[in-house]
């Protein structure tokens, strides 16, 4: 039995002679957090309404657990639950009647309605607000009964678009939780750009720029990027650059600050026992050495960037 729940291939979206979006494919399973990144204006959104069933794609074509959402939209869709960046409530209702809406809305029968709500509500924390507006909760709340609503049927593919968007730091955590949990038993995509929040969340990573994909792979590649060969060293009495390009693999020396050096060095050629040797030797005053990391930001402008050269 496969568990693939998502499968795209060459998903593409046109609005006049303009392309939105441009050969996006990729496979999900079962109980994985994908995590679609992107900076606005990349077509995150608009991957995720073709994914969703809500936007046709020019081409391309999107299967649900094996289901093809434009021939047999109803099934495939009934296997999502969708929350969009700006979350479908009714805030004159309470949270109890939001969610029997949503319930019998997404085919939740009469006779499994509590049950369902009451799952959907201890998952999100919901227990305590089942008879408060939903116009009195916090934004934080709101977005629970956001997520709750997409639960409520227990489907096998879970989308979130941009869920931690305007919450305080509490509710942010709060949220993230929440969504590595529901990652144990559904498949899940987030939609997001903020790069700490898909290495806290995500098993796997795909970065979106321009309506292409420049990045698509496990969370712990996009994480050795950051090594890139790179070493931090700190020397009170630095010798001349030449110096140091002598010492085997070295391939760049570039002052930082604070007589901090960045040495780059050749894949598999780690100078860093051959520094200290020579450190030692002629007195240079080592007071530091350490793997140097760029920063998820940098990785994410560097394959951006990458991508706009080509």
């Amino acid at each position: 039995m496969t568990t693939i729940t998502v499968e795209a291939r060459e998903l593409t979206r046109m609005y006049g002679g303009n392309t939105v979006v441009r050969d996006v494919s990729f496979n999900l399973n079962k109980g994985e957090v994908l995590g679609f990144l992107g900076p606005n204006g990349a077509g995150k959104s608009t991957t995720m309404k073709m994914l969703t069933g809500n936007l046709a794609p020019t081409y391309g074509t999107v299967k649900i657990c094996g289901i093809d959402i434009i021939e047999n939209p109803k099934a495939a869709k009934a296997l999502i639950g969708y929350l969009p960046e700006l979350p479908p409530l009714y805030k004159e209702l309470t949270v109890d009647e939001m969610l029997s809406l949503a319930a019998r809305l997404h085919g939740v029968t009469r006779a499994h309605l509590k049950k369902a709500m009451t799952l959907a509500k201890e998952r999100c924390g919901l227990m305590e607000m089942s008879g408060r507006l939903i116009d009195n909760l916090s934004k934080g709340y709101q977005q629970r009964v956001g997520i709750a609503q997409a639960i409520i049927h227990n489907p096998m593919v879970v989308i979130l678009d941009e869920p931690t968007v305007g919450l305080d730091p509490i509710q942010i955590r709060d949220i993230r939780a929440l969504i590595k949990e529901l990652g144990g038993e559904h498949s899940v995509i987030l939609s997001t750009h903020i790069l700490p929040e898909v290495e806290m969340v995500c098993d796997h990573v795909q970065i979106i720029h321009k309506g292409q994909l420049v990045f698509n792979g496990a969370i712990e590649v996009l994480k050795q990027q950051r090594h890139g060969n790179k070493l931090l060293l700190g020397l009170h009495r630095a010798p001349d650059i030449k110096e140091l390009m002598k010492i085997n693999g070295i391939v760049s020396v570039e002052p930082v600050r604070d007589k901090l050096l960045r040495v780059q060095y050749q894949a598999g050629k780690d100078p860093a026992e051959a520094l200290v040797q020579a450190a030692v030797s002629n007195d240079w005053g080592m007071f530091h050495i350490s793997p140097d990391q760029t920063s998820l930001e940098e990785v994410f402008v560097q394959l951006t960037q990458q991508e706009s050269e080509h």
